[in-house]
């Protein structure tokens, strides 16, 4: 499932080639695609004649916010009218992607929904395992609160909520182990598998170590760990261990430096100890035994 660093990398690909796409014909080719509205053809209506604006991420989810073009039958010297049209709310799940097309080719079968623009040129939703939603949430309406998943999310990574002093509150009474709590979206959005282990292994504790146990020099250690990390992953493109492409259909180049994510059996870059891996809460967990304690 993409996490943190490869929404983020798909935000950035949205807003630098999207700021002038204007909606003006949509195909759904997967109704289920669609988790909100209900009804199929008041999405497609809702989004219809929108510029996608501005594209913010909240933990795993990708938000568009939309204006409407009210006069699109301008004179050429007559200025465009624009007005607030809520926002478009995407969620990948484990095998979406996007991918932007200038020259019309047909959609592949996993092809879900489809954004064109007046000049055809495409924004292409492709899903293998079609998990991934989305939804139009009208101008007037809170995607906080239609999006239960949304609404609960902890605080980013990046913000000053989330510190030393959250962490410690969060964990203090918690016997589960610290892998859970960071795979935990209520508590910090965006943390996935892979780089709750690379955090993890980063600040040298161990993913089954029950979080009440943590100490605070640890919690200092772990919170400048999971930063430098995602940053270091965005910076990379993100992880490709599978399904995840950026908006060109490139894969992201951070799997190539992870230190424990997917190296079972071979050896630790600081120890030399083998890389073990056991599943947490139905997660394979990856970690060294030496370094991590």
């Amino acid at each position: 499932m993409p996490e943190l660093p490869e929404v983020e990398t798909v935000r950035r690909g949205l807003e630098q080639k999207l700021n002038e796409f204007i909606v003006k014909k949509i195909v759904v080719c997967r109704d289920s695609t669609v988790a909100f509205p209900s009804n199929k053809k008041e999405f497609i209506k809702g989004l219809q004649n929108s510029l996608l604006y501005k594209w913010n991420r909240r933990g795993k989810y990708l938000i568009a916010e939309l204006k409407k073009i009210e006069n699109e039958n301008t004179q050429i010297n007559e200025k465009i009218t624009l007005k607030q049209n809520g926002f478009l709310v995407v969620h990948l799940r484990m095998t979406g992607y996007f991918k932007f097309i200038t020259n019309s080719t047909p959609p592949c079968k996993h092809t879900r929904i489809r954004f064109l623009d007046k000049n055809n040129n495409e924004l292409r939703y492709i899903d293998v395992r079609s998990f991934g939603q989305m939804w139009w949430i009208k101008q007037g309406l809170s995607p906080n609160k239609i999006i239960k998943g949304l609404g609960s999310l902890g605080p980013e990574p990046f913000s000053k909520d989330f510190d030393t002093n959250y962490l410690k509150k969060v964990i203090s009474k918690r016997t589960k182990s610290i892998k859970a709590i960071l795979l935990d979206q209520t508590i910090v959005a965006g943390i996935g598998n892979i780089y709750a282990d690379e955090s993890l292994y980063s600040a040298g504790i161990s993913p089954f170590r029950e979080a009440q146990t943590i100490k605070k020099n640890e919690l200092i250690k772990l919170k400048k760990s999971i930063v430098t990390v995602l940053k270091k992953s965005i910076g990379s493109g993100g992880t490709t261990f599978s399904d995840f492409r950026d908006l060109d259909g490139e894969n992201g180049n951070f799997g190539i430096q992870t230190n424990v994510y997917r190296r079972t059996g071979k050896e630790c870059h600081k120890c030399g100890s083998l890389i073990e891996r056991q599943k947490i809460t139905g997660r394979s967990t990856h970690w060294c035994p030496k370094c991590q304690k």
